[in-house]
């Protein structure tokens, strides 16, 4: 075994679709609650005394926002100026926001690692997504995501994209099928928007991206998306996510299989060029 050998994420102990706020979110929301229940105020009534609307107050308490130093002030004025809100405020720290459960562990993994392979044939990876494609993701899912968890999902997607760019010198391999590019998700605009983004980001020398075409008939990905990476330490590393659930792979006979079925996917689908050519294409058609 390794020195940097990664467990499974305990996918029992988190499976809420919803990324999980911090501990200190969760008990600073619980004693303000309290307090507030004590003083006999609903979430309305609260909410007109901070100047924040019912739904704020609701996800400050649930440990799904974090609480400005406005909020702070005005619920200990409100809530008796013990110093319980104020002290305990000084502790508070973020989750990771806008992550499923089950894929934190990966997302950690993809900042150090020194390859990344993806291939998906659902939808546009999300390092590849514009904005618009992600917000459309985001507004699509199943039970409907609050107004500020979207804005975190928003975020943390556009925040992630940023490793292309960063990370000059890291080579990341995408393959993707043809049919999730044809799949329209809005106006014509909104689909330019994402042909020009996924052109512009897959332009530096350190980014490939492949097209797996219509034409290209049954191929050795068929079992479903899935991830590759390799760590500082050279250890390689998979993932492959389903409905509500996600798995980090780390058996090397597992990761040494889906690596082969990749490598034998990138010699099935286009090359870069002639991927990039049938995007323009695309975009050419809209």
């Amino acid at each position: 075994m390794t020195t940097d050998h990664v467990e499974p994420v305990g996918l029992n102990e988190e499976c809420e679709r919803e990324p999980g706020p911090s501990d200190s979110l969760r008990t600073f929301g619980a004693v303000v609650q309290a307090l507030r229940e004590h003083a006999g105020l609903s979430r309305a009534e609260f909410g007109e005394l901070v100047r924040f609307s019912k739904h704020t107050v609701e996800s400050v308490e649930l440990g799904r926002r974090m609480p400005d130093g406005s909020f702070v002030e005005r619920a200990e004025e409100a809530l008796g100026n013990t110093g319980a809100l104020r002290r305990s405020a000084c502790f508070l720290t973020r989750g990771e926001a806008g992550l499923a459960a089950w894929f934190r562990q990966w997302a950690r993994l993809e900042r150090t690692a020194v390859s990344l392979c993806t291939y998906e044939c659902r939808l546009v990876p999300g390092l590849l997504q514009s904005e618009g494609y992600a917000r459309a993701v985001f507004e699509g899912t199943v039970p409907v995501a609050p107004d500020d968890q979207l804005e975190s999902f928003m975020e943390r997607r556009m925040e992630r994209q940023r490793m292309l760019f960063e990370r000059p010198t890291i080579p990341f391999s995408f393959i993707v099928e043809e049919h999730v590019f044809r799949r329209r998700f809005g106006s014509a605009g909104r689909m330019r928007e994402l042909f020009d983004h996924v052109l512009e980001l897959s332009a530096p020398r350190n980014v490939t991206l492949q097209i797996v075409p219509l034409q290209a008939g049954l191929h050795a990905c068929l079992d479903g998306p899935m991830r590759l990476l390799e760590t500082p330490k050279g250890q390689r590393l998979a993932y492959s996510e389903g409905q509500q659930n996600g798995r980090l792979i780390s058996d090397p006979k597992e990761v040494s299989l889906l690596q082969q079925r990749y490598d034998t996917l990138r010699s099935q689908a286009l090359n870069a060029q002639d991927s990039r050519g049938l995007l323009e294409r695309l975009l050419g058609e809209l």
